[in-house]
């Protein structure tokens, strides 16, 4: 392991792509090493300084993700299910930690990443804010702490261009609401309402998506009873948050043990 571990970032046109890049080449903590694009892009040959419409940087877009990853000592992977499960794999052969913020993966899909992690780190979150994973934490004490006569609802917004519903972020609270109620999320689970649906079921737990304008990220957790509500909140303004968890989570991972780990492993709780 070296003092500035080398990281590469996958799909380094996309918007978190870039946002992870400027947060690697501003760390003192970490050095970019690569940066990976689908074959055919654009950017494929420039210096993803230039490509990004400033300086070079003297690191080349590449296609070619495994000598890529031999270089690296993480990759940090924000891209699509079925890309981050083959760059899993390559990850693995590098003994790179690999830090995957990745949302819509079925059970089937995260499934297929356990083979990777028997010989490398893997770091999965649905979201990598420490404010969001305090959220989950507290979604599961007050779930915990109410019973069934409190409807729970999880409400999340993004901008108009992602392509998932609901958020990994909303099904993280989920999951946390379910655990601390002690049932299986995919038995209480409620979405997607539409036209005579009859009334809500008891102990359900419910999401609603909305999608608009350049909304970068907000989830409301509702605990509502007759007479009562109680509102758990959390509002991201600026995608960097995302960025700065993630380059954690890599630096955290250095000199760990193979194995599947998420961000509040990262951050203690």
């Amino acid at each position: 392991m070296t003092n500035t571990p080398g990281i590469v970032i996958t799909g380094a046109s996309g918007r978190m792509g870039q946002m992870l890049i400027k947060t690697v080449l501003d760390s003192d903590k970490a050095k970019l090493v690569g940066v990976v694009e689908r074959a055919g892009h654009t950017w494929v040959g420039q210096d993803v300084g230039v490509a990004m419409g400033g300086a070079a940087v003297g690191v080349t877009v590449t296609d070619d993700a495994l000598e890529a990853f031999a270089q690296a000592q993480a990759v940090i992977d924000f891209t699509a299910p079925e890309a981050t499960i083959a760059f899993s794999k390559l990850a693995a052969q590098a003994r790179a930690v690999h830090v995957i913020g990745t949302t819509g993966m079925t059970d089937e899909q995260i499934a297929q990443l356990e083979p990777s992690a028997r010989h490398a780190v893997i770091v999965r979150a649905g979201n990598m804010s420490l404010g969001v994973n305090l959220l989950v934490q507290l979604t599961k004490k007050v779930a915990a702490a109410l019973d069934d006569d409190f409807d729970i609802e999880v409400i999340e917004a993004h901008h108009h261009h992602k392509v998932d519903a609901p958020s990994g972020t909303a099904l993280m609270l989920g999951e946390a609401a379910a655990e601390g109620r002690g049932v299986d999320l995919k038995d209480v689970r409620d979405s997607g309402r539409d036209g005579i649906t009859g009334a809500r079921k008891k102990g359900d737990i419910g999401f609603t998506a909305i999608r608009g304008g350049d909304i970068v990220g907000e989830h409301d957790v509702l605990f509502a009873a007759a007479g009562e509500r109680i509102v758990l909140r959390h509002m991201a303004t600026d995608r960097a948050i995302f960025a700065r968890g993630a380059l954690k989570a890599a630096l955290w991972g250095q000199g760990k043990a193979p194995g599947e780990y998420d961000m509040l492993d990262v951050l203690g709780l």
